[in-house]
């Protein structure tokens, strides 16, 4: 594996790779990986000839300055993991080698970016979109893979694909990886306190008996109700949102049966000062 720090030389590879006609899989991630990402990986190498995998602190996705500063840095053991998954290629880039002139561009993201996560984290989604396609346009994937957990950033990246105009890119998207506990893996983990760790697995017992809840007759208003009650109940963890929405469009619905695509109730919360997210489908 190698480990690149700069752009002409991860643009130098990928072109070579290209020429000699292998396919190209990336995976973008901030790194402080986790057995979710090994996934991630794993999957990319079993369906592409060449695998990149991205680790970088993107600094344009936190509206939080506190939450940019906390971010886990792990790059070593990241470095690590990715030699034993058997990537290609570790891009680890430098701030000032992604950005050296501010990132200007304004992306129409439309009412997929507008919702939850786009609604309490302002410009969290321009800057997903920024960094997301700079690293398209750099690595010239041929697919890139994203882990269920973050379900909005997906339908997020999916639209960024449709108005760049990057054609022949398939965005993968791979189910949640858990603990045994049913706690979805995330990076944010390690900032968990004992007590807030003992209670995390709450979130996902709650959006499981929230499938009953649905089959009870409850409508969508309903559920959200009570899902948030129910959570805010556990000592140490407070809702911040959860709605029922398309899991295309991510708009909210009222009634099961508008739900197209399918129902997706997607969870924010906060365990002590760690915000936690997770979603499940109905």
């Amino acid at each position: 594996m190698e480990i690149i720090n700069t752009v002409a030389r991860l643009s130098s590879v990928v072109e070579a790779a290209r020429q000699e006609g292998k396919s190209i899989g990336l995976v973008p991630t901030m790194g402080a990986l986790h057995a979710g990402h090994r996934s991630l990986v794993e999957r990319a190498r079993r369906e592409n000839d060449i695998v990149v995998v991205s680790v970088f602190v993107n600094p344009t996705q936190f509206n939080n300055p506190d939450d940019l500063r906390t971010y886990p840095r792990t790059e070593e053991a990241d470095a690590a993991m990715l030699r034993e998954c058997g990537v290609d290629f570790a891009f680890m880039p430098a701030v000032e080698e992604i950005y050296p002139e501010p990132d200007t561009r304004v992306f129409d993201l439309g009412p997929v970016a507008e919702v939850m996560e786009g609604a309490m984290r302002p410009g969290h989604f321009n800057g997903v979109a920024q960094i997301v396609s700079k690293l398209f346009a750099i690595a010239k994937p041929d697919k890139a893979y994203f882990g269920e957990k973050d379900f909005q950033q997906i339908a997020v990246i999916r639209r960024m694909v449709e108005i760049e105009g990057f054609k022949g890119l398939e965005i993968v998207d791979c189910p949640i990886v858990r603990e045994p506990d049913g706690l979805a893996l995330s990076s944010r983990n390690v900032r968990l306190t004992p007590e807030g760790r003992a209670v995390a697995p709450h979130i996902r017992r709650v959006l499981l008996k929230s499938l009953d809840m649905k089959a009870a007759g409850l409508t969508p208003a309903q559920v959200r109700d009570a899902v948030v009650a129910e959570i805010n109940a556990v000592d140490g963890l407070e809702a911040e949102y959860y709605e029922i929405v398309d899991a295309l469009t991510m708009q909210p619905v009222a009634t099961w049966d508008e739900a197209r695509n399918g129902a997706v109730g997607c969870v924010t919360v906060y365990d002590g000062d760690v915000r936690l997210i997770d979603n499940i489908r109905y």
